[in-house]
């Protein structure tokens, strides 16, 4: 007899992280080069999902970060609190061109400080929350897609809305006047929204064996204030140990006017533990 075995095509491909770091350190009182004793903690999850039938592709990322340390005789501090959470529908134009809309939203999850030092000690003044600020963004226009590992998307119809839905998180003068810029917000509301032209640029490569990199440039051009571009670039090196260890080098760079006129940085190196699915 003559069997015909029928595969059902599986357009959806599937992939999720689970990241959990520990550091400690503890050193005696009569430790000769000095130290402080500190436990810190991190973790991380990514989940992605991709459909792709017929020139018609559709992808859900979510992106979600968050460590704390905490040092003898100091108060806690973050050491990453993260929301990302990036849809993206489009429909295939040629080879390499795609007409796309995606709609993302970003914010974190704990309180954030600033930290001063007084006569009375370490002082912690808050000034970030979750959905305080928060991002918005909706965008329409063509990708530029050469490879799998690479892509450019280019939004000529962008809309951003920044929510600052609690009106108290900024610092204030002698007088209780309110400072700062409160990311672009004006003081006391809870809403602004921009049109804007965005662009954002996205690797994920093996560069070599068991050495993952990906990266994300974002470019968001308001159109009323086309020379002042907020910026970020987001780069992530993973070495993979086994199939549970990996070493991990995050970094970051970010320019947004709203909250300072200098470039922000931030980097971290870990060894930890990662689950991946399918394994």
């Amino acid at each position: 007899p003559f069997y015909l075995n029928y595969i059902k095509p599986n357009y959806w491909k599937t992939t999720a992280a689970f990241g959990l770091n520990l550091n400690q350190s503890t050193f005696s009182d009569n430790w000769s080069s000095g130290g402080v004793n500190s436990i810190a903690l991190s973790s991380q999850i990514n989940y992605k999902s991709e459909y792709n039938k017929d020139g018609k592709n559709f992808i859900t990322e979510l992106i979600l970060q968050y460590g704390k340390i905490k040092n003898k005789d100091q108060m806690q501090k973050k050491t990453n609190d993260r929301i990302f959470w990036d849809n993206k529908a489009a429909l295939q134009l040629s080879k390499s061109w795609y007409f796309f809309g995606s709609v993302s939203f970003e914010s974190q999850f704990d309180i954030g400080y600033k930290y001063k030092n007084t006569d009375d000690g370490e002082v912690a003044i808050p000034i970030s929350k979750f959905m305080a600020p928060a991002y918005l963004t909706e965008s329409l226009g063509f990708e530029y897609k050469p490879e799998k590992w690479f892509s450019l998307r280019l939004g000529t119809g962008t809309a951003r809305q920044t929510f600052m839905l609690d009106t108290t998180l900024h610092e204030r003068d002698n007088n209780g006047n309110p400072t700062g810029k409160n990311f672009g917000v004006p003081f006391g509301k809870t809403f602004r929204n921009e049109l804007a032209f965005q662009a954002v640029a996205n690797l994920d490569k093996d560069v070599m064996e068991n050495i993952n990199l990906k990266a994300r440039y974002f470019v968001f051009a308001a159109y009323e204030t086309l020379n002042n571009m907020d910026q970020r670039l987001d780069v992530t090196v993973t070495a993979k140990v086994n199939k549970v260890i990996n070493v991990t080098v995050n970094g970051t760079a970010l320019y947004d006017d709203d909250a300072s006129t200098e470039i922000q940085a931030a980097q971290s190196l870990a060894l930890g533990l990662v689950y991946k699915l399918p394994k």
